[in-house]
């Protein structure tokens, strides 16, 4: 298959280089790792074998002490440069075990001498093997954490991205607060931090609060905390969400989805940059950035009487505007390519790169799910694919690359992961008013009702609350009652 780009191998099996002169002892070897289930490549010099090393990459090296030419000491501190990441075993005889000693001191893991059992060869190969795995597994995670703690990675060259990435350059040394809007997925969440960590107060806490996610009655507590017998259960004092980002910034994602009854609350820490716990009497002060995001259109929340609108002028002192995925198209190839790295070094898979036919289907595709739906379409692929290039037929699809009239139908509503069809006697609303309702219980026209509008909707359950002027957490809550409701009674048939 021919590649389209980056860099791949699948990296199965640990891979073991072994140096010996002595032909006999490295056939000997070469057998017995075999066995183990190892890859295996004999050298007969360490010249030989630092040549090999770089492109075979070893995990693990078993030296012989005495060889012709270059010594197996000095061979383990070439290796040491050339392959930091591989454990070395010295193979000696009796009567240079304090020569194995010296080795151990430079870096060796373990020594072995001649002659030895295949059962004591096991017992030390596998212990270098764990120590090497815990070494990667080491790295990858302190890599992990750098990537957390430093700048993100803003991924894209188009023309769209780079005046975005110049936006929130300038924005980030600014206090002003900032609110990032955009669809699901475009990664709004990643423009905020950049906001932070790009800005003065990079060293002070970055506090997220997901206003989607809380029930409703307990943000108040999780935004400004609450003192001891504030409320059966209150058995402690809790430090709020503003309180642990003092000095830092304050992140109200999906903003849309907060209570309106706390949004005056809000409204007031955000102007005096004060607040009270609750149950509190004390005012606390803090010094917060706020930056908020939001995919919802909070224009239309605030004409239909459920976001305020002295709040949403408080938080759009800045808007950034984070583009959808199909208005960034040169951006997919790029993306892609990060998310296969990505996601290959937490599988442990290495990768050639992405088939240009494959490249050419994730262009076509309009990504309703944006970054976040091909980020999940990478991993994926990079799960499923037994070979060193992902192609077009190790990509599983959400919803079908094709053509509009051959996509999903539009007559269905997609909940908790099923399919619900929608009863065909509901009229339409096509943005206006209702003509004939049939003839059903109250319970069952609401369920219709929803549905319907939802499918309008394309699925999009915050569009679907706004309409119907609730909160999104009752969409969610139906859905999920009426998926257990339809498993019942299919349990109660069968």
């Amino acid at each position: 298959m021919e590649s389209g780009v980056g860099i791949e191998r699948l990296a199965t099996r640990a891979r073991v280089l072994v140096v010996d002169d002595d032909g006999l002892m490295r056939s000997f070897l070469e057998q017995a790792l075999t066995r183990m289930g190892l890859t295996v490549q004999a050298e007969p010099s360490a010249e030989a074998a630092l040549e090999a090393a770089g492109v075979f990459e070893p995990d693990l090296a078993l030296l012989d002490v005495r060889l012709g030419g270059m010594d197996g000491i000095t061979l383990l501190g070439r290796l040491a440069t050339a392959v930091p990441d591989c454990n070395c075993i010295v193979m000696t005889a009796h009567g240079t075990i304090e020569i194995a000693i010296q080795a151990m001191k430079m870096g060796a893991s373990d020594f072995l001498v001649k002659p030895f059992a295949v059962d004591a060869l096991e017992v030390v190969v596998e212990k270098a093997l764990g120590v090497a795995r815990l070494k990667r597994e080491n790295k990858r995670l302190r890599a992990r954490l750098r990537r957390r703690s430093s700048a993100p990675c803003i991924v894209g060259k188009s023309r769209v991205m780079l005046q975005l990435q110049d936006l929130v350059r300038t924005v980030a040394r600014s206090p002003a607060t900032v609110l990032v809007e955009g669809e699901s997925g475009t990664g709004k969440e990643l423009i905020a931090q950049a906001l932070h960590v790009w800005g003065p107060r990079k060293k002070g806490p970055f506090v997220k609060v997901n206003c989607a996610a809380l029930p409703d009655g307990l943000m108040e507590s999780e935004l400004f905390g609450h003192d001891r017998g504030a409320f059966t259960g209150a058995t402690g004092m809790l430090r709020g969400k503003f309180e642990l980002a003092d000095g830092g910034s304050l992140l109200l994602d999906e903003i849309s989805e907060m209570e309106f009854v706390l949004q005056p609350k809000l409204l007031r820490s955000i102007q005096e940059k004060e607040f009270y716990r609750v149950g509190g009497s004390q005012p606390i002060q803090v010094d917060v950035r706020i930056l908020a995001t939001t995919n919802a259109d909070l224009v239309s929340r605030v004409r239909d009487g459920m976001f305020r609108e002295d709040l949403y002028y408080r938080l759009r002192v800045v808007p950034i505007q984070v583009p959808a995925l199909r208005d960034r198209r040169d951006d997919i190839p790029l993306l892609a390519q990060h998310f296969l790295q990505t996601a290959s070094a937490e599988n442990g898979k290495v990768f050639e790169g992405i088939h240009k036919e494959a490249i050419a289907r994730l262009m076509d595709y309009d990504w309703p799910g944006n970054v976040r739906e091909l980020e999940n379409m990478i991993q994926r692929a990079v799960v499923i694919c037994p070979e060193a290039v992902i192609g077009h037929e190790h990509l599983l699809w959400d919803t079908p690359a094709l053509p509009a009239d051959r996509q999903a139908p539009k007559h269905q509503a997609f909940a908790a992961g099923r399919t619900l069809a929608v009863h065909p006697a509901l009229p339409r609303t096509d943005g206006g008013a209702l003509s004939a309702l049939p003839d059903l219980p109250l319970r069952e026209l609401e369920r219709l009702w929803i549905l319907r509008i939802l499918e309008e909707e394309g699925g999009n359950k915050s569009r679907t609350a706004r309409r119907l002027g609730i909160n999104v957490r009752t969409i969610r809550n139906k859905l999920r009652e009426w998926e257990d409701a339809s498993h019942a009674r299919a349990g109660a048939l069968s």
